[in-house]
């Protein structure tokens, strides 16, 4: 969704829809109820809500790129190759292991249709905004929106270390030390904030990844339980407060 012309700020809500197209619901393995279970689990729910939010309430409005189907379909954070670590619990791209571990899709099934279909287009899109941002605002900054539950999930490779309320996930490339200590000082209202833990990294479409500083990214990932009822529940009294946070956070980033 557009925003100021002037703003450098995108934020970008890759995982909080549902929505799963017919012709892909056809190829995943379990019955309605599992399926909206498992929906419950990995959707980052009220994302998309809270962009919205503060959005709304900043100064200079950023843009905004939220993916309007689900994860389940394609992951448009994910490598789409042997690079992508997640493949070790069956989330590539193209997932075929459910947030539990089970069979999601066949473990044979060929990626390339979906990646084809739905990856690379999405791709194509984030890196035409970034580049709008930069030829406009001469840089662009990407503000990945995600949450995460409260206990660890078994598909996490690395969930054993602390679940702060906020995690601030960053890449040693595109997130400089003033954007981390931005974030901070936005989040600081809440009762924790950590650093890469338990999910690290931060979303650069690969034409600019490791190649053009003027493109920073800082991923936001917020504890389920600090703004709504898990898994796929109602928001809460957190919410408010995350809003003006997120809000925040915007404006600091604007006006540096």
């Amino acid at each position: 969704m557009p925003g100021a012309p002037d703003s450098p700020v995108i934020l970008h809500v890759p995982h909080s829809s549902r929505r799963i197209p017919a012709p892909v619901r056809a190829g995943i393995g379990l019955d309605d109820a599992a399926l909206e279970r498992e929906l419950d689990h990995i959707t980052d729910a009220h994302t998309a809500e809270l962009a919205a939010a503060a959005a709304r309430a900043a100064v200079v409005t950023p843009w905004r790129f939220v993916n309007r189907l689900s994860r389940l379909v394609v992951d448009p954070e994910r490598f789409p190759d042997e690079r992508e670590e997640m493949l070790s619990v069956g989330m590539g791209a193209v997932y075929t292991r459910t947030t539990h571990r089970a069979p999601l899709r066949s473990a044979d099934i060929d990626p390339r249709p979906l990646i084809d279909r739905y990856f690379h287009p999405y791709a194509a899109a984030m890196t035409a905004a970034v580049a709008d941002r930069l030829a406009v605002a001469g840089r662009a900054v990407i503000v990945d929106v995600h949450s995460y539950p409260a206990a660890r999930m078994p598909y996490e490779l690395h969930g054993d270390g602390p679940r702060p309320q906020v995690c601030l996930g960053t890449d040693s490339f595109h997130t400089p030390p003033e954007l981390i200590a931005l974030a901070e000082k936005a989040f600081a209202g809440l009762s924790g904030v950590g650093i890469d833990s338990p999910f690290s990294g931060a979303y650069v479409p690969l034409r600019y990844y490791e190649r053009d500083p003027r493109v920073t990214a800082l991923m936001v990932e917020i504890r389920r339980d600090t703004y709504m009822t898990e898994p796929g529940g109602p928001t809460g009294p957190g919410f408010s407060r995350l809003t003006s946070a997120l809000t925040a956070l915007v404006d600091a980033m604007v006006s540096e």
